[in-house]
């Protein structure tokens, strides 16, 4: 079993910095888990400590059945993939797979077998005999996936492997590492800025905000149901619109008032504010993109920028000084300085408490 539990994990280094607060987090067996965040939420700290690279504060970590709290990295049995793909600059691309089995005294010929193996899975078995520094950032990628897998450790950890590649290859090496999760049936922990990146990779998502882990659960799940207003901000592109609104009602109806609009509500949605007390209390709503449509009437909007992205378009546009994104299908006639009208799909709005942030349906 290749499952990593952490019960608790506090990171506080010697100036007092809380670097991760206490957070609980149960990694499957085989899982695709990403640790998703802004620069300086606590994820590669976290990937740190189970990788031995950071002691642990207070909490329990396990690797399997085993505590591995004081445990150091070599006896892990996990292997890392870095950022900066931290290769030997003065050996070959085969010396630097092999590198790992030799230092565990593994057989010449097994090495052999084994580096032949993955680096023909991974494309670069033409390469193995030049040095890095003749290789592309994506060869080196590559090179740097592939010492780690010929480890065949219980887990692999990847610290933002994909940063320092350009954007097309980026999207070929996200979909080389799914292939490979399913291929080598391994728990993968990868750790990334980039939300699109979580979104197409994890199984799960873990999302950390401050030191705190913020909502764990499937790509879709987050999306669709996030769990207060940072994650629906962090989680899609372009983010969420975020505004806050009135509860009111009039003639038995309940609507959002925003900035002198009426957002209607669904029944049960209404029946749910009703409920939960939010009569005439603040509230903040969220509406995606995809969700704002160009209506005949409804909310009076004034075009600032029109954005072409072939087969549909971005529409940004202001409401009370701040900024705002619909999406529509490119076929619609829209320009700059346009006034225009849209419209809220109400089944899709996302409703938060004003005070605590948290999702209230």
């Amino acid at each position: 079993m290749s499952d990593v539990r952490l019960n608790g994990i506090v990171k506080t280094y010697p100036n007092g910095f809380e670097a991760v607060k206490g957070i609980d987090l149960d990694i499957g067996d085989k899982e695709f888990m990403v640790l998703v965040g802004p620069s300086g939420c606590g994820k590669t700290t976290t990937l740190r400590m189970i990788a031995g690279l950071e002691e642990v504060t207070k909490g329990d970590l396990h690797i399997g059945d085993k505590r591995v709290n004081d445990v150091v990295p070599k006896d892990r049995n996990i292997a890392m993939v870095f950022q900066n793909y931290a290769l030997y600059p003065h050996m070959t691309i085969f010396d630097n797979m092999a590198f790992g089995l030799k230092l565990r005294k593994v057989p010449k010929q097994k090495i052999k077998e084994k580096v032949t193996s993955v680096a023909t899975v991974l494309g670069i078995e033409q390469l193995l005999e030049r040095k890095p520094k003749e290789l592309s950032g994506g060869q080196r990628q590559r090179v740097a996936l592939g010492r780690a897998i010929v480890r065949e450790p219980e887990v692999f950890l990847m610290d933002e492997p994909l940063s320092n590649l350009d954007a097309k290859l980026r999207v070929q090496m996200r979909a080389e590492l799914i292939r490979l999760h399913k291929e080598i049936d391994s728990t993968f922990i990868y750790v990334t800025h980039d939300q699109t990146e979580a979104m197409t990779m994890g199984t799960r998502i873990c999302v950390m905000n401050n030191g705190e882990i913020q909502q764990v659960g499937p790509p879709k799940t987050i999306y669709q149901n996030p769990a207060n207003v940072f994650v629906a901000g962090f989680i899609g592109a372009p983010q969420m619109n975020i505004m806050e609104a009135m509860v009111s009602e009039s003639q038995g109806r309940i609507f959002l008032q925003v900035n002198g609009d009426q957002v209607e509500l669904p029944e049960e949605t209404q029946a749910a504010l009703k409920e939960k007390g939010y009569l005439s209390k603040k509230i903040i709503f969220g509406i995606r993109p995809e969700d704002t449509s160009i209506a005949k009437t409804g909310i009076k909007i004034k075009v600032d920028v029109v954005e072409l992205l072939g087969s549909e378009i971005y529409i940004y546009y202001r409401i009370d000084g701040i900024q705002y994104i619909a999406r529509a299908n490119s076929e619609n006639d829209v320009a700059m300085g346009d006034e225009i009208f849209i419209s809220y799909d109400t089944s899709k709005l996302h409703l938060f408490d004003a005070e605590t942030e948290n999702r209230i349906l």
